[in-house]
């Protein structure tokens, strides 16, 4: 028979935790985007497929495998002058279940003068009993341009999981030129799956998504983008435009009715292709 010679108190076991970070950098070059400085740590990488056109495509890749009890990450990327890039992640981020400890992930984003900076990860997956902590801050030159869209479902799906014990803390700051413009904080503490029930939470729906675009003519494209936006089929959308921003807002029942409301309406507003990893 085996006897354990050390104590045991109920207190979960500190464990290694996952720690990376990405700082990107681009800039415009004879007319083509290219990158100037790239900087990885730990189990986040920044890879560059080889694309069309002159802008710069960046996949994200967290070799961790996922979100967990206390990761904590961090990703910056700067779009120099003139220069156009796309992040895209290489696939849903899964944020798996805690026994107590808060993963922390910290992004930001800055878009230089005459820049174009589209910030379109694929979606991130809160299992039950999942603890997450995420921080967004952007910063747009006065002519820049930003398209910036976030996605999060609750639950496995496939699983017909529900949230009935986590924590989603999602804070937004973006700054134009030097003045702040749009500041958001979602939280949700508890049984999440009961509070997204409420209509003035959620209405029921298990997958939402915000997109924000902040470029000098964002407030001009309020009426068009209205007229674009998909009805009923399982996802209601919205937006409105103020300070030199355009919000749209998403609210689905399910990450496959999100998705064939996003998709379409996506490609319409940016009037070019999808990050071709979406699609794969």
């Amino acid at each position: 028979m085996f006897v354990s010679a050390l104590p045991f108190d109920g207190a979960p076991a500190l464990r290694q935790r996952a720690v990376g970070r990405v700082s990107f950098a681009a800039a415009a070059l004879n007319g083509l985007t290219r990158p100037m400085r790239i900087e990885e740590s730990g189990s986040m990488r920044i890879r560059l497929p080889r694309g069309e056109g002159a802008g710069l495509d960046a996949v994200l890749v967290n070799t961790a495998g996922g979100i967990a009890c206390g990761d904590r990450f961090a990703v910056e990327v700067e779009a120099q002058a003139g220069s156009s890039v796309t992040v895209a992640t290489l696939a849903a981020e899964k944020v798996y279940r805690s026994d107590g400890p808060v993963s922390t992930l910290l992004v930001k984003l800055i878009a230089g003068a005459g820049a174009r900076l589209d910030w379109l990860p694929q979606e991130t997956i809160l299992f039950d009993n999942a603890r997450l902590d995420r921080q967004l801050e952007a910063n747009v030159a006065e002519d820049g341009r930003l398209t910036l869209l976030e996605a999060v479902v609750f639950g496995r799906e496939a699983r017909a999981e529900r949230i009935v014990d986590g924590l989603f803390i999602d804070r937004w700051r973006v700054r134009r030129g030097s003045r702040l413009v749009y500041a958001d904080t979602l939280r949700l503490n508890g049984p999440i799956a009961d509070l997204l029930q409420k209509p003035s939470v959620g209405n029921g729906a298990r997958a939402l998504a915000t997109l924000i675009y902040v470029a000098p003519d964002a407030e001009a494209r309020l009426e068009p983008v209205r007229a674009q936006l998909p009805s009923g089929q399982g996802c209601d959308t919205a937006a409105s435009a103020w300070n030199g921003l355009l919000a749209v807002r998403f609210c689905a029942a399910s990450v496959e009715a999100l998705r064939a409301a996003i998709c379409p309406f996506l490609l319409t507003f940016r009037g070019e292709p999808l990050p071709r990893i979406w699609l794969s």
